[in-house]
């Protein structure tokens, strides 16, 4: 076997790393050694970002002179490579061929936003890999990371991406990343966008491109996610909710009202309508540049759903579309997302207004606002009941109706099995529920009185 091998490297989109403004770090860059052979035979851009303008950066203490000629790798390391771009081909024939279409599938591109995710990007990267659909390239974004996210993403396959001078976080990491990779890219390629802290299940990319290769109108299919494991009884609550959610997707055929934030897939041609849309004033204008993704918004999945919508697409998360992601691991953290999580499903509503897309937003949050004075009146009721009576005497309507939420919560959390279907029955995940009406009384409460907002 030969011993040569190819130092760690770090891809990036010349734009931000190599000539922005000139302050890009010092390195030795060369062009990228072998142009690989798209699936379609379309282009010699394997990724459209790792042809002749992007370069790799070689890490090292100075800069040197690089050799003239053209470095080619061992043949038999050659070879290797050959054979994975031929299988993964031969994985977009049989994908076509099961849905009967003659047509290979575009080239698939995925892009993962990392800030400070070292301790589970190789996971991601390698599931990724792993997919029963094979990436044309993953590319890890790594944004202004201070840990070893780039290398250990370079150490598990993917390419790297750096951000430069990014201050609006995942939005302002996916645009740089985007405005490099969407004009190299045909219409009928795909993009997924995927969150560093989740794994997706092997055949997610098989049905996701089965899905938007079958609809035309389909703008996005998105995953359907379980909890992943630890963090006590916070995160064990957590576990429920998302089997919960999963249980609803399923009895809708995956009919879903936001495209979740943690997996997407997307044609490369919808993304490029939504930038042009921005630009042209028929969608909120986000960054002002024609970023795909809005960066004055808390919640850039919500909005991105928004838009789709309002361009006439749908949106799919089928239940074979299945992954784990990361849970809060306290209930600081649980309420700081949460709390971003319903605000900006708020002012995403006032942002677009009331159109013939939001109505049924709107209609959700009023629902919702309903259910919080509910609540607190139902609280303020029991507690002047102690006061001014002494205790709280059970009425048997009242207990009936009580007895409805239990079957519910049995009944929806069957799919974890009797143990956890027996639990609640207890009905303690009424800590959850009060829990969280709580966090939507101060996220409409920031939204109406504009307070400041923090990610």
């Amino acid at each position: 076997m030969s011993t040569y091998r190819r130092p760690p490297v770090v891809v990036a989109l010349p734009a931000y790393n190599e000539v922005a403004r000139g302050r890009a770090r010092v390195a030795q860059t060369r062009p990228v050694d072998r142009p690989v052979v798209a699936p379609n035979n379309r282009s010699n851009d394997t990724a459209a970002i790792t042809g002749r303008a992007a370069t790799e950066v070689w890490h090292r203490p100075h800069p040197t002179p690089h050799r003239q000629g053209r470095h080619r790798r061992p043949a038999r390391e050659r070879q290797r490579g050959a054979g994975r771009r031929d299988a993964g081909h031969s994985m977009r024939r049989n994908a076509a061929a099961a849905r009967g279409s003659a047509t290979v599938p575009g080239r698939l591109i995925v892009l993962v936003p990392a800030h400070n995710e070292a301790q589970g990007i190789s996971e991601a990267v390698t599931a990724l890999l792993r997919q029963t659909y094979q990436p044309t390239q993953v590319v890890v974004i790594a944004d202004n990371c201070r840990d070893e996210t780039a290398r250990l993403a370079a150490q598990a396959g993917a390419r790297v991406f750096t951000t430069y001078e990014n201050r609006h976080k995942k939005a302002g990491a996916l645009n740089q990343a985007l405005a490099q990779l969407l004009p190299r890219l045909a219409s009928d390629d795909f993009v997924m966008v995927v969150d560093a802290d989740s794994v997706l299940d092997p055949h997610f990319l098989t049905h996701a491109v089965a899905k938007l290769s079958a609809d035309r109108r389909l703008g996005a299919v998105g995953g359907v996610f379980r909890g992943s494991s630890g963090s006590g009884f916070v995160g064990h609550l957590q576990r429920n909710e998302y089997m919960r959610y999963a249980r609803d997707l399923a009895r809708l055929n995956g009919k879903c009202l936001v495209v979740t934030g943690t997996a997407a897939v997307f044609r490369a041609g919808t993304l490029k309508e939504i930038s042009a849309a921005r630009l042209s004033g028929k969608l909120p204008t986000g960054d002002g540049v024609g970023g795909v993704y809005d960066t004055t918004v808390l919640t850039e999945d919500n909005e991105m759903t928004f838009a789709l919508r309002h361009l006439g697409y749908t949106v799919l998360s089928p239940k074979e579309c299945s992954l784990v992601t990361e849970v809060m691991g306290t209930w600081g953290d649980l309420w700081r997302q949460r709390l971003r999580w319903k605000r900006g499903a708020v002012e995403n509503c006032f942002q677009y207004g009331l159109t013939r897309v939001t109505w049924r937003y709107w209609g959700r949050q009023l629902m919702t606002l309903l259910g919080v004075l509910v609540t607190f009146a139902y609280l303020g009721s029991l507690v002047y009941t102690v006061v001014a009576y002494g205790g709280i005497h059970i009425q048997p309507f009242w207990l009936a109706i009580s007895s409805i939420f239990v079957v519910e919560r049995v009944v929806t959390v069957r799919y974890r099995g009797w143990k956890y279907m027996l639990a609640s029955a207890t009905m303690y995940e009424l800590v959850l529920d009060l829990f969280l009406q709580f966090v939507h009384a101060k996220a409409y409460a920031d939204a109406i009185l504009r307070r400041e907002r923090n990610w």
